[in-house]
């Protein structure tokens, strides 16, 4: 089978680094046009001396046709609202796309418009009809969807630390669809590479914050998901917290047993259970809590669970490396899946410690 061929858009930013870092060495799949608009007309040594390419392109603006003509499949890492512009236009001359953005992760146009209100109000979208077409890229989910998509919305990074502990009890009835909370603590790169004051080392270093207590954009994401799969609406409470680490995402989700004679070793069972054909996801023994650390610079997932019999408490552990995983990584993982590969060709599953 020939080599797909792989476009690359918003390259020098934190997603597209990490895309091209995991496709440098890919056996089946090979980067063949490099794109961005401020980086346009540049040679890629100027902008990345570190990740040397082969040939030494030049970043060229994303022009749909210069695209299609080079590529089989996109990875668009662009700001939210900006990809929506290109993804139309790749479509129609047969690309297929995994979006890295949120502007395909909710099956409602009116609901994106709605919870990226900012982005809505300078981008202009009519493409409804996508936002129902795009499958939600969370392989452990969908895969036989992602295999056969034309569009990928790759998840956030909270919903796919919080999901992928989450889903699972959900699905088989076994906790209250109320009163589930989500704590999550980032590294500051899912910042993104722009500049922010809040980033400063000096502002964020030796320091631990929480922020978007109420509202945060991931929020809606996760029950997004989490009501699909439980079948019912679901309203839940999440807040995120930045940590002074660069990478890593660690995710605590609380919720209520119905039936409070589970124990934690029968909820580590039925998450075993339901990840022992996801090559991504280890689930942990009892009592063994998972690290960022462990996870850092690569595509797994671990998850842990304990039982608090006194208070009927399901607590579900989640470790991510933020930009792997929780967003480039998993990008590729779909990739793959779309080109007619193993999920993991090419990903790396095991840290470099420490």
């Amino acid at each position: 089978m020939a080599n797909k061929r792989v476009a690359v858009i918003g390259a020098s930013g934190y997603g597209g680094l990490q895309t091209l870092r995991l496709l440098h060495q890919h056996p089946n799949l090979d980067v063949t046009f490099l794109g961005g608009e401020r980086s346009s007309g540049k040679r890629w040594s100027e902008l990345v001396p570190f990740l040397p390419l082969a040939g030494d392109p030049v970043v060229q603006t994303p022009e749909p046709d210069a695209i299609a003509e080079a590529a089989d499949l996109a990875v668009l890492s662009l700001p939210n609202g900006v990809a929506a512009q290109l993804v139309p236009l790749l479509l129609e001359r047969g690309v297929r796309v995994v979006d890295l953005s949120a502007d395909y992760r909710y099956s409602s146009l009116a609901q994106w418009q709605e919870v990226y209100a900012t982005e809505a109000r300078q981008v202009p979208r009519s493409d409804g009809d996508l936002c129902s077409e795009a499958v939600y890229g969370l392989p452990e989910l969908e895969a036989d969807a992602i295999r056969r998509a034309r569009l990928v919305a790759a998840p956030g990074c909270f919903p796919t630390a919080s999901l992928l502990g989450l889903l699972p009890f959900l699905k088989q009835g076994l906790i209250d669809t109320g009163g589930i909370v989500i704590d999550a603590k980032t590294g500051t790169s899912g910042g993104g590479r722009a500049a922010k004051e809040h980033l400063l080392l000096a502002e964020c270093s030796e320091s631990v914050a929480p922020y978007g207590v109420v509202g945060h954009r991931h929020t809606s994401e996760i029950e997004q998901l989490a009501g699909r799969v439980a079948g019912r609406e679901i309203q839940l409470q999440f807040t995120p917290h930045l940590m002074p680490m660069v990478r890593g995402l660690l995710a605590t989700v609380y919720c209520r047993l119905r039936d409070p004679g589970l124990t934690a070793e029968d909820c580590a069972t039925l998450l075993a259970s339901a990840y022992r054909q996801a090559p991504c996801v280890e689930v942990l023994p009892v009592g063994t809590y998972p690290s960022t650390k462990w996870v850092r610079q690569t595509n797994r997932a671990l998850l842990s669970v304990q039982v608090d019999p006194r208070t009927g408490q399901l607590i579900v552990m989640g470790a991510i490396d933020n930009l792997v995983k929780g967003q480039a990584g998993q990008g590729v993982q779909c990739l793959n899946l779309m080109a007619g590969l193993e999920s993991t060709t090419g990903l790396p599953l095991l840290p470099f410690y420490p």
